[in-house]
């Protein structure tokens, strides 16, 4: 139980880098490769910033604010300079490798002692369950583990409102027809330009915000843990897609956050099952590729059986 409980927290923490991965790659379809440097200078602001004793939240805010910055860098590169998106990404992510070096000073970072979210979610979790351990389904829980999946939860959930909020005004929807028509955009007076480097900006401020607080949660920073992570935020958003069957704006940011749940939960079980840690990737990278791929194969399929059979 412990091990579904760790692995849920994590999913719910990686959900905020799902959220991020669908703002640039279904609202505005680009290829944001940032991410995978965004999400370790999150990761890397927040705990340099810890270990020099900064409020935990004032941390994890600057991660934030660090991760919005590299977006906009991006977004300013491509529509400013006319770069290709994804050359874009590649360039700013690369530049990140070495900021978040500067920034730790090291590869890597430990948080072994201080203040952090999930000792706050330890102390609120004894003031609530008034113990160290809580029977769950018969299941003797840590207390802090629950309390700690409890307060990453109830945090994406909140984030996950304000996004849907944001992209539900003006500014928002003006956002989301800027990847659905940008011709038509243009044409309303909105500053094409403007709304990339906006949204793109958003979106790895949320990626940075769940490197910060994974760095919490797991203990440390370390340079290379956003290798990959642009295609766990695929997989996570192509799963929550399957889940809720509708492309509507609610349904879809709910389906991102249980995707990310359910993709960890599956990832936690193969690993208990078995499965080699370094073969991890390889499948990730083979799932979202089926993903991607087996849509618009089943639509084909389907297009051959409507088209009449002449004699």
């Amino acid at each position: 139980m412990s091990l579904l409980i760790g692995a849920a927290t994590i999913g719910f923490i990686l959900s905020l880098l799902a959220l991020g991965v669908f703002l640039s790659y279904r609202i505005f379809v680009f290829p944001d490769i940032t991410a995978e440097g965004s999400i370790t200078l999150g990761a890397g602001t927040a705990a340099i910033l810890l270990v020099n004793g900064v409020n935990p939240w004032a941390a994890t805010a600057a991660g934030w604010a660090a991760g919005m910055v590299a977006g906009a860098l991006t977004g300013i590169i491509h529509t400013r300079f006319g770069v290709n998106g994804l050359l874009s990404g590649i360039l700013v992510m690369t530049a990140l490798y070495s900021i978040n070096l500067h920034i730790m000073g090291k590869s890597n970072v430990p948080l072994l002692s201080g203040e952090n979210f999930t000792t706050y979610a330890e102390r609120l979790g004894r003031s609530v369950f008034g113990g160290e351990t809580v029977n769950v389904a018969g299941w003797e829980v840590a207390a802090r583990d629950l309390s700690t999946l409890i307060v990453a939860g109830l945090f994406v959930a909140f984030i996950a409102i304000v996004l849907f909020a944001f992209l539900r005004t003006d500014l928002g929807t003006a956002m989301r027809a800027t990847g659905d028509n940008d011709q038509m955009i243009r044409a309303s007076g909105v500053n094409h330009g403007n709304m990339i480097v906006l949204g793109l900006s958003i979106s790895n401020g949320l990626v940075a915000l769940s490197g910060a607080l994974l760095a919490q949660y797991q203990g440390f920073a370390d340079v290379q843990m956003g290798i990959g992570m642009l295609v766990w935020g695929l997989a996570s958003v192509i799963i929550g897609e399957a889940l809720v069957g509708t492309r509507q704006l609610g349904y879809v940011i709910t389906g991102a956050v249980m995707g990310s749940v359910l993709f960890r939960l599956l990832v936690a079980v193969a690993l208990r099952w078995g499965v080699n840690p370094n073969d991890l990737k390889l499948i990730t990278a083979f799932f979202v590729f089926v993903a991607l791929v087996l849509p618009g194969l089943l639509e084909k399929t389907r297009q051959r059986k409507r088209k009449p059979v002449h004699a």
